[in-house]
């Protein structure tokens, strides 16, 4: 059986090593010769999607800047710390270089019989036909505009800034997240002398642009920073697919969700998706079922609502904090601080962040 995935991002080359893993041939069909990944943007993943993708894509233990403890703090409350997740001597959960993972994905496929990557015109996809099953990770290409185009959309005005300082040497295994009177700031560890920065700020913010190194610099506390590296920046915005299928084209990774980076969760919902998808491709397998339409309907199923509530949580978290910060009011910051004292609360959204709604 063979499947075709169309694009050749962190995504697609995830889910294809994914596949390849279980003795499925696959095509990656792309545009973009040689994909340009950014040396300042970094990811995290939750513990139990670390273990996922260590089983059943690829062991990336080496790439990994294990963290045991995130902190939650507001400008509201005077920098006062509204939630303490962790484990005692345990990962809650880690980060890893985009490019870093890229690279070892891509070296890894390209000497995988079952891989072959191509490159691809985007306007004329006519010979995808010949594929049973065809997996939409690209966002640029005609399938998506003509297929995949009826989105529940909300643009945050805003953008996110990113880049990483290297510091003089620290034990680095806390995460910060910072609601700041301008908006939400992540400082992710990424080793004992670096630790990876996104700052998301409203558009009108004029000033922001020309010194956002000073305003990171501001809101640090921790660090003695050396060096600050070339900052980029991206639109930010709130999208969930509402139809994930069509015919055997399955939309897939961003195509189908993407939310605000305040809470680091963008690719571990992919990660429960390629879960998800997975289970549901070895199991046709198994009993000798055809890989055509029906698994994205089978898949559309039991992701969509799962989806749906958790992309909404994130946003609903970005507004309440949004609003907090216009009226400069500290209602909702003290509400939080007080529930999350409590241990089941605490765990609870613990397990949430670990393993998605459902769990």
């Amino acid at each position: 059986m063979k499947i075709c995935i169309l694009g050749n991002g962190l995504t697609a080359l995830t889910l294809a090593k994914a596949l390849t893993k279980q003795n499925v041939y696959v095509d990656v069909l792309h545009n973009i010769k040689n994909l340009n990944i950014s040396k300042t943007r970094t990811i995290g993943i939750s513990k139990s999607n670390i273990e996922f993708i260590n089983k059943n894509v690829i062991n990336i233990n080496k790439l990994l800047w294990k963290l045991n403890k995130i902190e939650i703090f507001s400008d509201n409350l005077n920098s006062e710390k509204l939630i303490d997740f962790k484990k005692d001597n345990d990962q809650i959960f880690s980060t890893v270089k985009n490019f870093k993972f890229y690279e070892l994905l891509e070296r890894d496929l390209y000497k995988d019989k079952y891989f072959k990557s191509k490159l691809i015109s985007s306007k004329n996809l006519s010979f995808i036909k010949k594929y049973n099953l065809i997996i939409n990770c690209d966002p640029l290409n005609i399938i998506t505009k003509k297929f995949f185009n009826k989105n529940f959309i909300k643009k945050y005005n805003s953008n996110a800034y990113t880049t990483i300082i290297s510091h003089k040497k620290i034990i680095n295994n806390v995460a910060v997240q910072i609601f700041t009177k301008k908006g939400p700031l992540a400082f992710l560890p990424i080793s004992n002398t670096q630790t990876s920065v996104v700052y998301s700020i409203p558009n009108n913010d004029n000033k922001t642009k020309e010194n956002i190194e000073k305003l990171i610099t501001n809101q640090n506390t921790k660090y003695e920073i050396k060096k600050i590296e070339k900052i980029n920046n991206y639109a930010l915005g709130f999208l969930n697919l509402r139809v994930y299928y069509y015919k055997n084209i399955l939309a897939f990774g961003d195509l189908l969700h993407k939310i605000h980076p305040l809470a680091g969760q963008g690719f571990n919902m992919t990660i429960r998706d390629i879960k998800i998808l997975l289970d549901i491709i070895k199991k046709k397998i198994d009993v000798g079922l055809p890989l055509d339409k029906t698994v994205g309907i089978e898949f559309q199923e039991r992701t969509k609502h799962k989806n749906f509530i958790f992309s909404n949580g994130i946003n609903l978290i970005h507004e309440f904090f949004n609003i907090e910060r216009k009226i400069k009011n500290n209602l909702l910051s003290k509400t939080i601080q007080k529930f999350s004292n409590y241990p089941p609360i605490n765990k609870m959204f613990t397990k949430i962040a670990d393993r998605g709604v459902f769990f």
